[in-house]
């Protein structure tokens, strides 16, 4: 019986149908096939992925966490046996087999974190009769060497020398990122907090108050007085200027001392030896008058009886050294470890302010040196260097 035109028409229809969806995925994976590209293309995708990667987890910088993960992508990228990374003190992340290096593996890195140069162990190096060679290379953020990368392989020969090497310069980078975005938060954190320390609503309701108290009783003191707070909150309200000199601070200094005095009478007590010669040194904008404050309202405020305060500036060779002490109620060491942190709001909130602008400015090796215990008052030292160049007041 010959075919019918409908069931030859249905017939090529489904036949043309077919053809369509066999070339549609030809087609389709011939694209993906052509989109990989070639294998150098591959080979450059699959690094870079596995690099940024790995970059996500140590953007907090070198932790244990971060650098778990972190580690998994890079031993990938070197292709190695096994891979570890260090801080200066302790194994953080290790990952892959050749455990039994692992508990040595801090003294075999101690030349590295110690000279900076890469060193290469040969098989067996760490006494253990382990069967791998490795590479340890330094992290050097900056001018410090922070950690180090190892990789361990059956040998260790140039080339893993050199990718070992590119890898933990890679690692210093990331190490660099996380410590500048820590210190622009810590900077967005004290201009914030610069402009709460700069005048104290405690500090301006008890002046007024005071003022007020004289009014009747003795008019001149009152108009003494408020001239004194209008001069001091003009200092403090300025618009102009990061920088001023030790010299215009300690008259801001005195303007402050003259209105609390007008509160608590002779209970606040103050001596001054000063230095001529470091007068003009420039120190950041209201970095001395919240020291004070702190003197006032936390250690002598809660004190019974009479405190004092004494405020020394001295010339110390290329830094000028000032010291506030007074001899209040003190506070807890920890309590202060954790003010400085930055992990406590509220009170102190000068004390942090100081301590971070002037490591923001100066360094880390600026910072404020407290010394304190409860019942024992407290020792404040600053230390900024007497040329700036570039800072003018």
């Amino acid at each position: 019986m010959p075919d019918s035109p409908l069931l030859t028409a249905a017939a090529v229809a489904v036949i043309a149908m077919a053809i369509a969806v066999v070339v549609g995925v030809g087609l389709k994976v011939l694209r993906s096939f052509r989109d990989l590209g070639t294998d150098a293309e591959r080979a450059t995708y699959h690094t870079l992925h596995a690099a940024s990667q790995a970059g996500q987890h140590l953007r907090r910088g070198l932790n244990p966490a971060g650098a778990a993960k972190a580690s998994r992508q890079l031993r990938t990228l070197l292709g190695c046996d096994a891979l570890a990374i260090t801080d200066t003190s302790s194994v953080l992340a290790w990952d892959g087999g050749a455990e039994d290096i692992r508990p040595h593996l801090m003294e075999l890195a101690a030349g590295v974190l110690s000279s900076g140069r890469t060193a290469v162990l040969s098989a067996g190096v760490d006494g253990t009769g382990g069967r791998l060679a490795g590479v340890v290379a330094p992290v050097r953020a900056g001018t410090r060497i922070v950690g180090a990368v190892a990789a361990f392989a059956p040998s260790a020969g140039a080339g893993l020398v050199r990718a070992t090497g590119e890898v933990a310069d890679w690692v210093a980078v990331q190490v660099e990122l996380a410590e500048l975005d820590a210190s622009r938060t810590l900077l967005m954190e004290a201009e914030v907090r610069a402009l709460r320390a700069q005048i104290s609503p405690h500090f301006i309701y008890n002046s007024l108050n005071a003022i007020a108290s004289f009014i009747n009783t003795d008019p001149e003191r009152a108009r003494e007085l408020v001239v004194e707070f209008a001069d001091f909150t003009r200092y403090s309200f300025r618009r102009h200027g990061d920088f001023t000199t030790l010299a215009e601070e300690l008259r801001c200094i005195d303007r402050y001392l003259l209105l609390e005095r007008a509160r608590f009478g002779e209970r606040v007590q103050v001596s001054l030896r000063i230095a001529p010669e470091v007068l003009s040194t420039v120190i950041p904008f209201l970095s001395l008058q919240p020291l004070v404050e702190n003197a006032v309202r936390h250690g002598l405020e809660a004190k019974a009886g009479p405190g004092h305060i004494s405020i020394t500036a001295e010339d110390a060779g290329a830094f000028a050294e000032v010291t506030i002490e007074d001899d209040g109620v003190g506070m807890d060491p920890e309590q202060l470890r954790s003010v400085l942190a930055g992990h406590a709001d509220g009170d102190h909130v000068g004390l942090r302010n100081v301590d971070a602008r002037l490591r923001q400015v100066y360094g880390n090796d600026h910072g404020l040196v407290v010394e304190t215990a409860p019942g024992e008052g407290t020792l404040i030292t600053m230390r900024v260097p007497k040329s700036q160049p570039g800072h003018d007041a």
